[in-house]
């Protein structure tokens, strides 16, 4: 065989995990107690992972505020998906859901505690008893510092397990052999500019959402999609890409997160007239209503000049009638974040909010172990060996068109677990590594190359900011044809300049200017993929609401969407109605 690219530094690992959030850090967990050797990649120390800023909760049934089952949590969640959420996966997730949380508090996370010593539980959007009938507390939650104390607690169980971190890398593509299994990665450490391959018997995607290709987001500057990137470059594809979540409370022109849990706690929406106007769009669940529904109530009551401050474009958040006692207790985060970021004290008026982009629902299709899946000879799932994807960068699909809060922590571990479970159970430390091709790095080194031999050109982030500025404007939370053909077109000349985009800083060490024009790869892939996907599907369904197709279309919509970079083509497959063991929810029409 041929040399593999002898220049480049090799190492080998059993299992490669690219993301050290909730997600990749779950999974590594039960790999390396396994005794697996594990390598987790981050761009960031892993505690400043993103799942850092979840704050409201994790759900699970666990009923110990008010009456509760897993069942119907799933129909929950089916609901809130809007029927796009594959019933299997929903039913897998919510099943394990209350163990997953146990198993969270055995390892130490410091749950908030009601006076008997159980885990406080608080009401969340799209969360019900008796399938609707009303508000469940269902939302386990750490103050409004959730995600922070997951992620710690997960580092600290890695750190005892000997995991191994590297810490400032990025992972650049997926190495593919020629019968299409991944047999590893290519990946850029930070501190010298040097690219190395790291072999791998399994490569494991958990690297987040990629929020970034909006203007207005809630997410980290981190969050550009490598893995989404990874997999298209690899020609594979993503699944669900138009359907994006934007959060109702985003503080106004920040974007910074205000939880759900604030409306959890007993907090309202109100318009500049004063009026709790969610009474009017959702009489039985009001502000706790699904994210998709708020936000569209938020917008129209925007656009039809009910907005609040001086150009009427935002509405409020008033949670002073808690008293500040509970919001120094519940809420101190969202305390901190309205005083730094809105300049005003909740305790003594309300928070300014607008819907800001928060959550990709699509993204890498796999089954419920986490394995990719693709179309391949008929099989609408048929496995790509040696990968997996977990968190938010893939799409299993348990959120469907719309997701739940809470939903999010839970997918990260209750997935995690499922895929570091399945990967054990391969036997993966009794076989060897398989080959790797003679290119294994030659993608990669002629991207980089390509990039380095550029001495002029349009700035990197003029092109990325020019992405976030035409998806702000053309896939919103409301949405034309007119409006997404135009994003298409806007989108395809983008990455067409991508192409002549130049660095100026060509040095090695910690070089973020060469890092960022990487990341822009990767956001070009994603902004496609969401634009092409959005403008083909002619309906409305959860996060899609198409003005032109206010409607949502079982007959012909009932379908998952599948965007190939190759031709930016889309394909599609069917939504799995089938549960495991129960009943099926047949699709009905949303009401709250």
């Amino acid at each position: 065989m041929a040399a593999v690219n002898s220049t480049l530094p090799r190492r080998q690992f059993d299992v490669v995990v690219v993301g050290a959030g909730g997600s990749g850090m779950r999974c590594s967990l039960q790999l390396a107690q396994a005794g697996l050797s594990v390598a987790v990649f981050s761009k960031v120390f892993p505690t400043r992972s993103h799942t850092v800023a979840a704050q409201g909760g994790i759900g699970a049934s666990l009923g110990n505020m008010s009456e509760d089952n897993w069942f119907w949590h799933m129909y929950d969640t089916v609901k809130g998906s809007d029927w796009l959420g594959d019933q299997d996966a929903i039913e897998f997730m919510c099943r394990e859901a209350p163990n997953a949380v146990y198993e969270l508090e055995h390892f130490g996370m410091p749950f908030d505690r009601n006076p008997n010593g159980t885990i406080y539980q608080r009401p969340f959007g799209g969360h019900t008893a008796n399938f609707g009938e009303k508000p469940v507390q269902r939302a386990c939650a750490a103050a409004d510092r959730t995600g922070h104390a997951l992620l710690h607690t997960l580092y600290q169980r890695n750190v005892a397990a000997r995991t191994q971190f590297f810490v400032e890398w990025m992972t650049l593509d997926l190495i593919r052999d020629s019968e299409g299994d991944v047999v590893g990665v290519t990946a850029l450490e930070m501190e010298t500019g040097e690219i190395y391959i790291f072999e791998a018997k399994t490569t494991v995607l958990a690297t987040g959402g990629a929020g970034r290709i909006w203007a207005a987001s809630t997410n980290a500057f981190i969050n550009t999609g490598d893995g989404l990137g990874m997999a298209a470059r690899a020609g594979l594809p993503l699944e669900d890409m138009e359907f994006w979540q934007f959060h109702p409370t985003g503080v106004a022109g920040a974007g910074v997160l205000i939880t759900e849990g604030v409306r959890g706690e007993g907090g309202i929406l109100l318009n500049k007239d004063g009026e709790r106007f969610m009474e009017r769009y959702a009489p039985t669940l009001k502000d706790l209503a699904p994210r998709d529904f708020v936000s569209r109530s938020m917008d129209q009551e925007i656009k039809e000049g009910r907005g609040a401050g001086p150009h009427g474009d935002y509405v409020l958040l008033k949670l002073d009638h808690l008293g500040a006692d509970t919001i120094n207790k519940r809420l101190p985060s969202i305390r901190e974040i309205a005083l730094k970021f809105a300049n005003v004290d909740p305790i003594k008026e309300p928070i300014p909010v607008v819907p800001t982009i928060h959550y990709q629902m699509g993204g890498i299709p796999t089954n419920y172990y986490g394995q990719v899946v693709v179309p391949k000879d008929g099989n609408p799932n048929s496995v790509v060996n040696g990968l997996y994807a977990i968190g938010e960068c893939s799409c299993v699909s348990v959120h469907g068109a719309n997701r739940l809060g809470t939903n999010s922590l839970l997918d990260l571990v209750v997935f995690g677990r499922a895929a570091g479970n399945h990967i054990v159970a391969s036997s993966l430390k009794q076989r060897s590594h398989k080959d790797l091709p003679a290119d294994a790095a030659d993608f990669t080194l002629g991207r980089v190359d390509a990039m380095e031999s550029r001495k002029q050109g349009e700035r990197v982030q003029h092109v990325a900011n020019d992405i976030r500025n035409s998806m702000q404007r053309h896939c919103g939370v409301f949405r034309t044809q007119v409006l997404l053909d135009e994003g298409v077109q806007q989108i395809n000349e983008l990455a067409e300049r991508a192409k002549s985009a130049a660095i100026q800083d060509h040095s090695k060490v910690f070089n973020m200017a060469r890092v960022e024009a990487l990341e822009l790869d990767n956001l070009v892939e994603v902004a496609k993929a969401t634009i092409v996907s959005a403008a083909a599907r002619n309906e409305s369904r959860g996060a899609h609401a198409h003005s032109d197709f206010p409607e949502r279309d079982d007959q012909n919509w009932l379908r998952h969407s599948l965007w190939y970079s190759e031709g930016s083509r889309l394909e599609y497959k069917p939504v799995t109605l089938k549960p495991l063991t129960v009943d099926s929810f047949p699709p009905k029409a949303r009401t709250f």
